[in-house]
């Protein structure tokens, strides 16, 4: 028997014989038919983006969250760390008195 290999689509692809299927100007078998896809794979493809459109349109600015108010301890911790490095660099290169 021989051993076929799995045709792997991208993700352009796939949206691509999804949107084709969304449309409805073509049957399922020719549209499987034309990118060598079954059927069924089709609509798991159709229904994920129909299921997905919605997120595609959400208002980006509003789920990002910004924190106003870091820690400020972790920060004063890091200029305390770099201050340490940079006196350190300072001495082994000779630039310091």
């Amino acid at each position: 028997m021989s051993e076929k290999s799995r045709k792997l689509f991208t993700g352009t692809q796939k949206a691509k014989v999804a949107i084709e299927a969304v449309k409805n100007q073509k049957t399922m078998s020719e549209i499987a038919q034309e990118y060598s896809v079954h059927p069924t794979q089709i609509e798991i493809w159709k229904k994920t983006l129909l299921e997905n459109a919605p997120q595609l349109f959400d208002d980006k600015r509003s789920s990002k969250k910004v924190d106003e108010n870091p820690d400020v301890e972790l920060l004063y911790a890091k200029i305390g760390k770099l201050n340490m490095e940079l006196n350190w660099l300072r001495k082994k290169s000779g630039l310091c008195p």
